[in-house]
């Protein structure tokens, strides 16, 4: 895993995504994505701060404990090698965010977008503007994001019930390259966050944070599931 995270380290570095002195140093950081439209872009306060622990604690990652918040045009999107986005509403990037965002995405940068319940109309024809050419692909359990260092046999978990609908994690691929994680009627944000928030039990939150572990280290430490003995 440390041979592969120097890999991708190193290429980020070099497509301009992280400095030279944060590799040596061997910290990162990871984004927040603000977006426009009315979306609360800021749902889950405590998710990212939890979830970084728990990588860090769990993984051996060293991420800095304080996610930054960015917009989609900011130039410093590329100094993070993975951004999170959540929200229940409206999300609307303007032509400049498009742009740049998908400079990001293609030059070695990672999405990851959580509805939180209700994004979902939102969010897809947003999508569709950032990648016309490419199409949301459900993930199958047997994919390797869901047997990294935690096991899911049955693929994304389920942490909020809503209107009962089963979980899916979507991805787009560019070149071979999942660059966006669409998770849908899933809520795994909400499973990271503080107990006392919404009162999910310690087995639900452990599912949470260890599918994030998950994504974390596929994104960040390569895609090959982990073997075990």
């Amino acid at each position: 895993m440390a041979k592969r995270f120097t890999q991708l380290m190193l290429m980020l570095c070099l497509s301009g995504l992280l400095s030279m002195q944060g590799i040596a140093q061997g910290t990162f950081s990871i984004g927040l994505l603000k977006y426009n439209g009315g979306g609360d872009w800021y749902a889950n306060p405590t998710s990212l701060p939890n979830l970084i622990a728990f990588a860090n604690t769990q993984l051996k990652t060293n991420i800095s404990p304080d996610p930054v918040t960015i917009d989609a045009a900011d130039p410093q999107i590329f100094s993070l090698p993975f951004v999170h986005m959540t929200g229940h509403g409206n999300v609307v990037f303007s032509g400049a965010e498009i742009d740049n965002l998908r400079s990001y995405l293609m030059g070695g940068g990672f999405l990851h977008v959580d509805d939180n319940y209700g994004m979902d109309p939102f969010i897809r024809p947003q999508l569709k503007r950032l990648f016309p050419e490419l199409e949301l692909v459900e993930l199958p359990a047997s994919h390797p994001i869901f047997h990294q260092t935690f096991d899911f046999p049955a693929g994304l978990p389920k942490i909020h019930e809503h209107d009962g609908k089963p979980a899916q994690a979507f991805a787009l691929f560019y070149q071979g390259r999942m660059i966006v994680l669409y998770t849908h009627e899933c809520d795994l944000g909400d499973g990271w966050e503080d107990a006392s928030v919404h009162k999910n039990s310690e087995a639900t939150r452990q599912k949470a944070l260890r599918m994030g572990a998950n994504l974390l280290q596929y994104v960040l430490m390569g895609n090959d599931p982990i073997k075990r003995q």
